[in-house]
């Protein structure tokens, strides 16, 4: 069972419509505002609300444990990166490693993960 515990998070401003994408990793694009990461791109951190509309506060977990939605496979214990919508994965090699998994999950699951958004490579 997912849970949370330890989580800093800050508040920024949502660059589009991210209703759907609670517990998905986020990132900081040019104009301050926050998306949906790209596939193995580097992520500020997890999403934890889900703002409705571009210019509404987006609470996004920077530290601590996360829920995070699985895009596809996550084995407990390894490394985690953003797919292209911005849900956990495998790391494959060249990713960048976001967290590690604390429980396995599948396509749809949310699980969670200690939160590490040093930018370290797979």
């Amino acid at each position: 069972m997912a849970f949370e515990d330890s989580k800093k998070s800050v508040t920024l401003e949502a660059g589009a419509d991210l209703s759907a994408k609670q517990f998905f990793f986020v990132s900081v694009s040019a104009d301050g505002q926050v998306d949906a990461t790209g596939d193995g791109a580097y992520a500020v951190g997890v999403l934890q609300n889900d703002p409705a509309a571009a210019g509404r506060a987006a609470e996004v977990a920077i530290s601590g444990i996360s829920k995070v939605s699985c895009g596809g496979t996550v084995t407990r214990g390894g490394p985690v990166s953003s797919d292209t919508n911005g849900e956990a994965v495998d790391s494959a090699t060249g990713d960048v490693i976001l967290g590690e998994a604390l429980e396995t999950g599948s396509d749809g699951a949310i699980i969670s993960i200690i939160l590490d958004t040093r930018g370290d490579f797979a």
